[in-house]
């Protein structure tokens, strides 16, 4: 059975915290290209109950934005006949995923401007609202459109609330709790699924979307009132919306021609390629804009700084095989290997879980270690080495060899994550700190959809030359030798965005993680000065 691209979404993993008291910020004149700060940093009076306090809203705005990317899959069938209309299906999770792929660097850049508090409470309330309006959806048009609002709002979600961490928790500390955020992300992958299905066959699909409700409450209130304590590093900005328009507008349109290529269109037809040649030129006039505006959307330094122009693309590697393998792993063992649909899933299982381990286990190494990427280097190298041997004999391995080296293979990928997030937040002063997580993360949304376009191409050039023409097709119609031939260039495919990935890492400079927030706060002060 055939999975559709937009069908299965992996949420990314974030970043790891560990909480202390945070130290006061020292006020300081505005960087080129600031107005100055916009409010005066009094010195935080946190103690560490309110941090625990501000980490477990946090936690809970983390998962409420994991659960939808999960829970919604398993109900689509259902939604379908309700409406009747399984054409235009794929659009509820579609719409979602390039609302909230363009809204997330726009969250990060407006928390530096109007602060983490104020922009994360209205992300919670507009996920929330638009979760209340596709539950009252009367068709599947309404569903579409509430969800690409609902992603407006999910965009800043994860984006902020790793921010917000970044804020009050030095780098050093923030690994030793890889463990908790791990678990958040493992208990929605496990949970988004299992809900979805239980809701739509037992009870009514309308419930995937009502349970927002008060978890967006929960999150709401236990956020607002500690949130108001945090330190404030924004500063007033010109926002530059022409820069955020280019931005935003050339990822939407190499967006919907990824989720169009080789499903409703060839990837050389007219439209594909047009809309790659638009993607292209936004993409070099938001280029052009951040080069002659006084104060870009996304500053030239942040993009070209040793770290931050490393660790991005490290992280679009890592986080695309995943979300890549995600969903083609399972297409192989059912089409390939005979598995059951369930059996796949069930195959997933030690991917998944490796990926978790691999997060935990780097973000307590990332606490101890001078040089904390090389734990990320070895397991992306690890992981590439292995795809690469996964493609010279893919139909012949046996299954429980390669179900053990798809563990190992989640592992070296899970090491990544936590590491290049850290990483970037070490890297920039506070009062960017937004700006440079939402790119993190925008990359990360990014890279998934592109790796699985890539991957769908791959399969489709060399397994269906002589078969179907979509993914659906293929899988119905094509022998499973051809299948394992094309699952060859897949894996050998990921194995090279890996080892691109693991270039990226070799280059990235490795700045000693600052052991206190006052660091970090006295760094800013010094730099404005």
């Amino acid at each position: 059975m055939a999975r559709g691209r937009g069908s299965h979404v992996v949420p990314l993993f974030g970043t790891a915290f560990w909480p202390i008291s945070p130290s006061p910020c020292r006020r300081g004149r505005p960087r080129a290209g600031s107005r100055g700060p916009s409010v005066k940093h009094q010195p935080s009076d946190l103690t560490h109950a309110d941090v625990r306090r501000i980490i477990l809203g946090i936690m809970l705005a983390m998962f409420l934005g994991a659960l939808d990317q999960t829970i919604v899959a398993t109900a689509l069938p259902t939604i379908g006949a309700e409406f009747g209309d399984f054409a235009n299906l794929p659009w509820v999770v579609t719409s979602y995923l390039l609302a909230a792929t363009v809204a997330t660097p726009l969250y990060g850049k407006l928390s530096d401007i109007r602060g983490r508090r104020v922009m994360l409470l209205i992300s919670v309330a507009v996920f929330s609202l638009a979760s209340l309006a596709c539950a009252l959806a009367p068709n599947l048009l309404f569903l579409i459109i509430a969800r690409a609002v609902q992603g407006l709002g999910g965009g800043g979600l994860i984006s902020l609330a790793q921010t917000i961490i970044a804020d009050v928790v030095a780098p050093r500390e923030r690994p030793r709790y890889q463990a908790q955020i791990a678990a958040v992300f493992a208990a929605a992958s496990i949970l988004g699924p299992v809900m979805g299905g239980f809701f739509a066959q037992h009870l009514h699909w309308t419930l995937i979307f009502w349970i927002n409700l008060p978890l967006g409450a929960a999150a709401y209130l236990m956020t607002d009132r500690t949130l108001r304590r945090l330190p404030r590093h924004d500063r007033r900005h010109d926002l530059d919306a022409p820069g955020a328009a280019l931005m935003g507008l050339s990822a939407l349109v190499l967006l919907l021609a990824l989720n169009w290529g080789g499903v409703r269109l060839p990837w050389g037809s007219p439209e594909i390629l047009g809309m790659l040649a638009a993607s292209l030129v936004l993409g070099l006039l938001f280029v052009w804009r951040i080069r002659t505006v006084r104060e870009p959307f996304i500053s030239l330094d942040m993009l070209t700084d040793p770290v931050v122009g490393r660790a991005v693309p490290a992280a679009f590697a890592a986080a695309g095989t995943m979300v890549g393998l995600s969903i083609f792993v399972p297409l192989y063992f059912e089409t390939v290997r005979g598995l059951s649909a369930s059996q796949s899933g069930l195959a997933l299982i030690p991917l998944m879980g490796g990926i978790v381990c691999g997060a935990v286990m780097s973000g307590r190494l990332l606490a101890r270690l001078t040089h904390y990427k090389r734990p990320g280097m070895i397991g992306c190298a690890s992981s590439a080495l292995l795809l690469a041997a996964f493609a010279l004999a893919p139909g012949s391995l046996p299954l429980p060899a390669l179900v053990a080296g798809l563990a190992v293979v989640g592992v070296g990928i899970g090491t990544v994550l936590p590491m290049t997030t850290i990483a970037i937040q070490n890297a920039v002063t506070p009062h960017r700190m937004g700006t440079a997580t939402g790119l993190m993360n925008f990359s990360r949304q990014l890279g998934g959809a592109m790796v699985v376009a890539v991957l769908g191409a791959v399969l489709l050039g060399f397994a269906g030359r002589t078969s179907g023409h979509d993914m659906e097709e293929l899988a119905r119609q094509a022998a499973p030798e051809a299948l394992a031939g094309g699952f060859a260039y897949v894996f050998g495919t990921a194995a090279l965005v890996l080892a691109m990935g693991f270039g990226f890492l070799v280059a990235m400079a490795e700045r000693p993680l600052r052991s206190s927030v006052r660091a970090a706060a006295e760094e800013a002060a010094g730099i404005a000065e």
